[in-house]
C-alpha cells in the first residue's frame, strides 16, 4: 500500500512542531539568571534610571518609617557593566534600621513571576526582598543558615553554594503564588519557587508565615506573622545600611490557578 504525498506533509509538518515546542521549552528554561532580559508580558520596574526609581516606587509605610519622599537610596555606575544601579544605602537606616527605609513598588501583586539582580561590593552586605512585601528572599554575604543568603528566611537552607561572591551580580528569578483563601480564612500558604544564578534552589516551597514583626512587612505584626490575610503587595527591596547594589527588575503577573510555582 502506498502513502501519499500528503501523509507525508503531515509528518513533516508535526515534526516541525515537534522541534519548535522543544525548542520553546528549552528557551523558557534557560531564560533565568543574570542578564535576563524582561518578556514582552513583563513590566520593567527598574532601568537603572533615577526616573524609573521615582515613578514605579515609593517607601513603604511601615510602623518604623523614619524617611521622606523623594527617595533617599542612590544612582551609582555600576562597577561592573558601566551602566546605572541603585544603592540600598539610605541614610535612615543606618546601624541595620529595617523597615526605616525600604523601597516597594507602586504596584501591588498576586502571583507573579519576578527577576531581580543585585551586586555586594563588601563582606557581610545584607539587605533582602520581599514577596508581596510579606516574604523575604534573604541576601545577606557570609550567612550560610537559614537566616543567610537566597533562603527563604527562616523556612529553607541557604542555597550559598549558588553565590557569585562578592563585587559580582547575581539574580534572583522567582516565582510566586499568592496565599489563598475561602470565606475569609486561609486554605493554601503562599508558594515560591527560586532560581539563583540560573539553578533552581527551591520548589514549590510552602511559606508559612511573615518574619521579622511588624516592620518586616505587612501582616508581621498579625499574631506573630501568622496571621497572613488576602492583601495584594508590591515587591520590596530592604535598607538595613549596607551598600547592596540593585539593577534590572521586571514583574510578570500570572494567574496560576493550581498550586504549582514550578513552571
Amino acid at each position: 500500500m502506498k502513502t501519499s504525498p500528503l501523509t507525508y506533509l503531515h509528518k513533516f509538518f508535526l515534526y516541525l512542531l515537534l522541534v519548535s515546542f522543544i525548542g520553546a521549552i528549552q528557551a523558557c528554561s534557560s531564560q533565568t539568571g543574570v542578564g535576563t532580559k524582561a518578556p514582552n508580558e513583563a513590566e520593567v520596574f527598574f532601568d537603572g534610571s533615577r526616573e524609573m526609581l521615582d515613578q514605579k516606587w515609593t517607601y513603604w509605610q511601615g510602623p518604623r518609617l523614619a524617611a521622606e519622599m523623594p527617595i533617599k537610596w542612590q544612582i551609582v555606575k555600576d562597577p561592573v557593566d558601566g551602566g546605572m544601579a541603585m544603592s540600598s544605602n539610605d541614610p535612615a537606616s543606618a546601624g541595620g534600621i529595617y523597615g526605616a527605609a525600604d523601597i516597594v513598588t507602586k504596584k501591588e501583586f498576586r502571583d507573579f513571576r519576578a527577576h531581580v539582580e543585585f551586586l555586594i561590593p563588601e563582606a557581610g552586605g545584607n539587605s533582602g526582598v520581599y514577596l508581596q512585601n510579606r516574604y523575604e528572599i534573604q541576601v545577606l554575604d557570609g550567612d550560610t543558615t537559614s537566616h543567610g543568603m537566597a533562603a527563604i528566611i527562616n523556612e529553607t537552607p541557604s542555597p550559598y553554594h549558588a553565590y557569585n561572591g562578592l563585587g559580582k551580580w547575581n539574580a534572583y528569578d522567582i516565582i510566586f503564588r499568592a496565599a489563598r483563601f475561602e470565606s475569609g480564612k486561609k486554605i493554601e500558604p503562599a508558594m515560591a519557587t527560586v532560581y539563583f544564578n540560573g539553578q533552581k534552589v527551591h520548589t514549590n516551597q510552602p511559606i508559612s508565615q511573615v518574619w521579622g514583626g511588624p516592620n518586616s512587612g505587612i501582616d508581621g505584626g498579625n499574631d506573630g506573622g501568622k496571621g497572613i490575610t488576602d492583601t495584594p503587595g508590591g515587591l520590596k527591596l530592604q535598607a538595613e545600611g549596607h551598600n547592596v547594589l540593585y539593577r534590572n527588575i521586571w514583574i510578570q503577573e500570572l494567574d496560576l490557578q493550581e498550586p504549582n510555582t514550578d513552571i
